[in-house]
């Protein structure tokens, strides 16, 4: 399914039983919802505990259209499509699930539109991440060409190995999403979130120090797991089953 977010397509996908509680989930960078979701069995889970799973594919990814101009992949036009989503579909509000890029767009919906989402499990994300990295993914999606920073290197190795990919418009999403870390915002959140990251994830970085700056945030560490592999955790499901499922 598609629709129309501010002149740009973008495709998502519901499953799971038709009055069962909503849950938004957003991939990571260079991914789409079924390789993020589906394929890791995250959306079995979901399911299976009875959510509504909300599917999307961000723009620049999946099967959304892929514009090349960074100015469309501003962290208040990624937003905006995630809360034109849930208009579209008339939910009021919804959990959310949210990893690595996923999980900053998360954060961004829940500073700006608290009321649109209940809970929020954000995988992947800390008070450093990929988007430090920037400037040097984007050159490499770019132009090809090899480069000495390891996480630069590890997103186009992994982008450029799926044919779904536009590299151009992954450059300009990189490029165009750059959240800023605003302490005093950060501190006035009081939706529930649920932070978990993988002990050897060099690429969130910084966990516990976002976590000390949100006061309705607790920190969840996956022992032996690092960014990309994070996802597929069996102890990340239950923790967020555990967490999305508590009494408010």
């Amino acid at each position: 399914m598609d629709f129309d977010s501010d002149g740009i397509r973008l495709h998502f996908e519901v499953e799971g039983p038709e009055r069962g509680a909503p849950i938004v989930a957003v991939h990571g960078f260079a991914s789409d919802y079924r390789l993020n979701w589906v394929g890791s069995r995250w959306q079995e889970t979901l399911t299976g505990a009875g959510f509504r799973v909300i599917g999307l594919d961000c723009r620049g990814h999946g099967h959304s259209d892929k514009p090349h101009d960074p100015a469309a992949y501003s962290v208040e036009v990624m937003t905006g499509d995630v809360v034109r989503l849930l208009d579209h579909l008339d939910v009021q509000s919804a959990a959310y699930l949210g990893y690595s890029m996923g999980a900053r767009i998360g954060l961004e919906v829940v500073l700006d539109f608290p009321e649109r989402v209940r809970r929020a499990v954000l995988g992947g994300i800390g008070a450093a991440g990929a988007i430090d990295h920037a400037d040097e993914i984007a050159h490499a999606f770019r132009t090809a060409e090899p480069t000495d920073d390891p996480v630069a290197q590890s997103f186009y190795k992994f982008a450029a190995a799926r044919p779904i990919n536009d590299l151009i418009a992954l450059a300009a999403c990189i490029t165009g999403l750059r959240p800023e870390a605003n302490p005093a915002r950060l501190a006035k959140i009081r939706t529930p979130i649920l932070i978990v990251v993988g002990d050897g994830d060099d690429i969130a970085g910084r966990a516990p120090d976002l976590v000390e700056l949100i006061p309705s945030a607790r920190l969840v560490t996956l022992a032996g797991r690092d960014h990309m592999s994070a996802v597929t955790s069996r102890e990340f499901k239950q923790a967020a089953i555990e967490f999305l499922t508590a009494d408010d």
